[in-house]
């Protein structure tokens, strides 16, 4: 069943202009890097004494697809996670999660941004972010708060500053945080909490900074707490290499109840923006496809064939084959409810 396209959508570019994911990636420091690294955020937190364990998290987004494309680093991959959210206390902190794919290692560095934003506009910026990064087990092996500050333990063996330096990405603020690490293939889990239970707009980031072109990136979400006006929930991803690349994008939140996530977001909308900020894409449940801008048929079919569709019908979807650049997927809730929600993108084919 179809729905009219929206002709503008007014909040989307009012976002994006006043700290949406484009306009502060772009102004920041996006690298479309040549090694691709194989990611995919996780739906829920690890806590160490939660009733909800770890290994729920790669439950919900752990379906890889066309594996065989290691073998060819040149077509077109997924590049670069980037979520912006409003971060909370408790179950409603930021997630992010990604895989590691491939035949060896993969060196990448892991940030946590906050005081940064307030420069690029974005109201209420975290003041001071740590970060936790958690392997497929839930364990933690990697804790910073203030980058300049390395905490030795797990994976972290010497003092950072300096490669946080070398590789390009040091935060802008000795106050936000970043881990460097030469991960395993696997599952990981990145957590932005504020120190001492504070809360506020944050950033969490994952650049592949190794050398190694046989990883690929595939499957990005994040999990955190949507509410209305600017503390939407903001994911970014970069298609980069040669041809197109077939996604699948998801808004999921009724769903996430079954996990014990508390307070989904009963009815998640969906869009995505190409890197000028236009609304390329919209969708609010996904069994009544929205036509318009790159969606030009029905796509209930297609979702359902992708063996990626949401399991509520309130939740939303979108499938696109995207040339090269840089996307944004936004997740706002109808009307004025909010919750937790989960932004996903899942790549479904290799180069077109």
């Amino acid at each position: 069943m179809k729905k009219k396209f929206p002709s503008q959508s007014v909040r989307a570019h009012r976002s994006i202009r006043e700290g949406g994911f484009f306009n502060l990636r772009v102004l920041g420091s996006v690298l479309a890097c040549t090694a691709a690294v194989g990611l995919a955020l996780t739906a829920l937190a690890y806590e160490p004494a939660a009733s909800v364990p770890a290994r729920l998290a790669t439950s919900i987004v752990v379906n890889t697809t066309r594996q065989d494309l290691a073998a060819t680093p040149e077509a077109a991959t997924l590049s670069n996670l980037s979520a912006r959210s409003f971060v909370q206390t408790g179950d409603n902190v930021m997630i992010g999660g990604f895989i590691v794919q491939g035949p060896g290692t993969k060196r990448v560095i892991i940030r946590a941004i906050g005081p940064e934003l307030s420069q690029y506009g974005v109201p209420n910026a975290m003041a001071d972010p740590t970060l936790e990064l958690h392997d497929g087990t839930g364990a933690l092996i990697g804790r910073n708060d203030n980058w300049q500050t390395t905490i030795i333990g797990g994976i972290i063996t010497h003092d950072q500053v300096q490669d946080i330096q070398n590789s390009g990405h040091a935060p802008a603020d000795a106050r936000e945080s970043a881990i460097i690490g030469d991960l395993s293939p696997g599952n990981y889990t990145a957590i932005v909490r504020g120190v001492n239970e504070t809360t506020g707009i944050a950033l969490v980031e994952v650049y592949d900074i190794g050398t190694d072109t046989t990883s690929i990136l595939s499957n990005i979400s994040t999990r955190s707490f949507v509410q209305n006006g600017d503390n939407v929930m903001i994911g970014g991803f970069i298609v980069q290499g040669t041809g197109t690349k077939r996604v699948i994008i998801r808004a999921i939140g009724p769903e996430l109840s079954q996990y014990g996530v508390p307070t989904p977001l009963a009815d998640p909308t969906l869009e995505l923006h190409d890197g000028t900020g236009a609304l390329i894409g919209f969708n609010n449940d996904w069994q009544h496809t929205v036509i318009g801008g790159i969606i030009t048929h029905d796509q209930v079919q297609d979702i359902i064939n992708s063996g990626h569709a949401p399991s509520d019908a309130l939740e939303s979807a979108i499938i696109a084959d995207l040339p090269t650049g840089n996307y944004t997927a936004i997740v706002r809730a109808v009307n004025i409810e909010v919750g937790a929600a989960l932004v996903e993108v899942y790549d479904l084919s290799g180069s077109q």
